[in-house]
């Protein structure tokens, strides 16, 4: 399955309310795996971004709906990247002519 890398910023909402953080990560696990995916961790992060998430869904739509209800709730602003593994990144280099 395809890998992500979620970068995350806390919203004003988000940050007024930054105590129920924790449940909100929860409630994000379960929203992953009701949508057919994972999230391998999470890092609060000091930077341009507030959290990262290293997550895997089965394709590109799946995890776009995954990062729209995220976002949709308020607290979070996100920025998707696909994330390659070694092995693909091997098979892409392999494939170069």
């Amino acid at each position: 399955m395809p890998h992500y890398v979620m970068l995350l910023r806390y919203t004003p909402q988000g940050i007024a309310n930054i105590k129920q953080s924790p449940s909100r990560l929860d409630a994000a696990r379960k929203a992953a795996e009701a949508g057919g995916g994972k999230i391998h961790s999470w890092h609060l992060t000091m930077g341009q971004y507030d959290a990262v998430l290293i997550t895997e869904f089965h394709d590109d739509d799946a995890c776009a709906k995954f990062a729209l209800s995220v976002g949709a709730q308020g607290n979070v602003s996100t920025e998707t990247l696909r994330a390659f593994t070694e092995p693909e990144f091997r098979k892409v280099v392999n494939s170069l002519p």
